[in-house]
């Protein structure tokens, strides 16, 4: 009589297994959108993503057989500015003027099980999202987010932003082609440190076809820092000659700036000030800076300014220039 059981048990076994399985696939999501919370009325919001969202699998893909509409066609008119002060008398910061139109930003924190724990922030304009709550069907948009890293630091220690420039990146066939914004995610989810970003960064090729053409500047916590660029087809690597390092929007291997004689108010601002400290600065007196060349209007006022404590892991933003209020946050770094 036993015997009778045995398929209706065995198809019991499968069928929970089955769920386990399909229950697990949606826990991740739904504990990372649950995590979503709004920090400041900007607005500001935080989430943790729990759960790899792929990026090494999305990687193996080209380009062009790609439908995901996450660049959604980024406009040329962006005005930012970055540096990292790295003399190691200081605090190892990374500071950044995210300039543009009215967004809505994310810091988005994530710990991908085949890459490195990371912290970024994401313009989630692109992503439909304004000044109004997001329901829990609008929630759902943000399983993108990690794919829109503006800026951000690793676990390692690693920090990199982007600044728009105009830009000629050459196109091998040998290699796979990656959009501006998966490149700074590349660098996080797999960099340790600034050689690690840079060889990274050959090995695709980076396509600007539907935004601004873009330079990075990366900084890691052993002083050593480099803006890359794309000139003529090819791709261009300045490393920093002192403990500090200044990019904005023009091309530095085009136009080689002799210190503070550069043709940008903001790069020869932020230049200045790191040479007289010799690239020693507090997270605050980067915040500081980073005010001091905010852009409060034009087109491109400053959305937010961020500045990473490399060796810390702790976070410090301000959005909407309110610099009297901030938010700090904290990145657990590699132990």
């Amino acid at each position: 009589m036993r015997r009778k059981w045995v398929f209706p048990l065995t198809l019991l076994a499968f069928v929970a297994v089955a769920g386990a399985f399909c229950l697990w696939g949606w826990l991740n999501p739904l504990r990372s959108l649950a995590s979503l919370r709004r920090v400041d009325g900007f607005p500001l919001y935080v989430m943790r993503y729990y759960g790899g969202y792929g990026f090494g699998d999305y990687l193996q893909q080209d380009l062009p057989d790609r439908a995901d509409g996450l660049r959604q066609g980024l406009a040329p008119a962006w005005a930012c500015t970055c540096f990292a002060a790295l003399n190691p008398q200081g605090s190892l910061v990374f500071g950044r003027n995210f300039d543009w139109t009215t967004r809505a930003a994310l810091l988005l924190f994530t710990d991908p099980p085949d890459g490195y724990a990371s912290a970024s922030m994401v313009d989630i304009t692109y992503l439909g999202f304004g000044s109004g709550e997001p329901s829990w069907n609008d929630r759902q948009r943000l399983l993108r987010a990690p794919y829109l890293p503006f800026d951000g630091v690793n676990e390692r220690g690693l920090a990199v932003g982007m600044m728009a420039v105009e830009a000629q990146p050459g196109h091998d066939p040998h290699k796979k082609t990656i959009g501006s914004l998966e490149a700074v995610r590349l660098v996080l989810d797999y960099a340790r440190d600034v050689d690690e970003a840079v060889s990274l960064l050959q090995g695709y090729n980076i396509d600007f076809r539907d935004g601004p053409g873009l330079h990075y500047l990366l900084a890691d916590v052993s002083g050593h820092s480099a803006v890359v660029e794309f000139v003529a087809g090819q791709m261009v690597v300045l490393r920093n000659q002192r403990p500090w390092q200044v990019s904005t929007n023009f091309s530095l291997s085009e136009v080689k700036p002799e210190g503070a004689l550069a043709p940008c108010r903001r790069y020869n601002t932020v230049w200045s000030r790191l040479e007289v400290t010799q690239g020693r600065l507090s997270p605050s007196e980067a915040m500081d800076l980073l005010e001091e060349v905010a852009q409060t209007g034009g087109v491109s006022p400053t959305q937010w300014s961020v500045v990473y404590d490399m060796a810390g892991g702790r976070i410090r933003v301000v959005v909407g220039r309110q610099y009297e209020r901030m938010h700090e946050f904290l990145l657990r770094m590699w132990r």
